[in-house]
């Protein structure tokens, strides 16, 4: 938003103040800069947690502008955001509350399955009963009850070299940001080198340990998840993937393999896909993951 339209919105509510000897609603005000705001032109708004908005500093004079600049563009920090006397400029603070928010409505919200259903992936859940037993009960992340393992097990193709597992997790936005990239490309990566997959399906309400679960519903040599990760102030669409090797549950976590960092401004898509590819075949070569794994 520029300075034109931030004016329009102060003087609406200074007027409304005015006219009202100064004593007005909180919900008065708020529906006051909403009505201006929706006739600001769209030319006028820009968003204050884009990259490009995000990587002009707002140090006022800096000695090394071009120092500042190159620092700004290797990392996700907010460094160069400048002051307004002991406290942090308006744009500043307004980023964070934005990107706190997209955070959090990436962590209660949920994935779409339709587009789960698109990708050729049939949609189960784990014993949470909805989003708030999931975040307080990962142990019921991990596991499925009985009517879901028999569903698994009779559309799975059994014993695969690979099977491939996406969960929502801890972040919505992640899954749908990535998958539709991620997976069909590292699919295609292992088939080509001559591996089995399976039937790649979506889990609701998941943890990284139903990986271990499925495999041993299904009997895979190597178990994929691709998962949402817990959203940051930095980005709400990071997704890892967890890789092990004929894993059990119960197992140590030092026995997976990871990649994390996979998004738009980390490791894209495409490139994550063939590189997943590429870690499931060292997996498999080497019949180990984790810290047993020896490249």
């Amino acid at each position: 938003m520029d300075n034109n339209a931030i004016e329009s919105i102060v003087q609406a509510v200074l007027a409304q103040l005015a006219s009202n000897g100064g004593n007005v609603s909180a919900d008065s005000v708020k529906q006051t800069v909403s009505s201006v705001a929706d006739n600001i032109p769209d030319s006028q708004l820009v968003d204050i947690t884009s990259k490009e908005v995000k990587s002009k500093p707002l140090i006022e004079e800096p000695c090394d502008i071009d120092g500042l600049n190159r620092m700004i563009s290797k990392t996700t920090a907010r460094i160069g955001v400048g002051k307004a006397g002991p406290r942090l400029k308006t744009q500043t603070m307004l980023a964070l509350r934005a990107d706190h928010a997209a955070a959090r409505d990436s962590v209660f919200a949920d994935v779409d399955e339709k587009k789960m259903q698109d990708l050729g992936m049939f949609c189960v859940k784990t014993c949470c009963k909805d989003r708030n037993e999931h975040l307080t009960r990962p142990d019921l992340g991990r596991k499925f009850d009985a009517e879901t393992v028999s569903e698994i097990k009779s559309k799975c193709t059994p014993n695969p070299d690979i099977q491939f597992v996406v969960s929502d997790g801890l972040s919505s936005k992640a899954i749908e940001a990535n998958v539709k990239d991620v997976l069909p490309a590292v699919m295609d990566g292992v088939k080509s080198m001559g591996y089995s997959v399976g039937t790649p399906f979506f889990v609701k309400f998941g943890r990284v340990a139903s990986m271990d679960h499925v495999c041993e519903i299904v009997g895979s040599k190597v178990t994929c998840i691709l998962i949402g990760e817990r959203p940051g102030l930095g980005t709400a669409e990071s997704m890892s993937a967890y890789l092990t090797y004929e894993s059990k549950v119960g197992m140590p976590e030092a026995n997976r393999t990871v990649v994390s960092n996979i998004h738009s401004g980390g490791i894209t898509a495409v490139e994550a896909g063939a590189y997943l590819a590429e870690v499931i075949d060292l997996i498999m070569k080497n019949k180990a993951s984790g810290v047993n794994l020896k490249k």
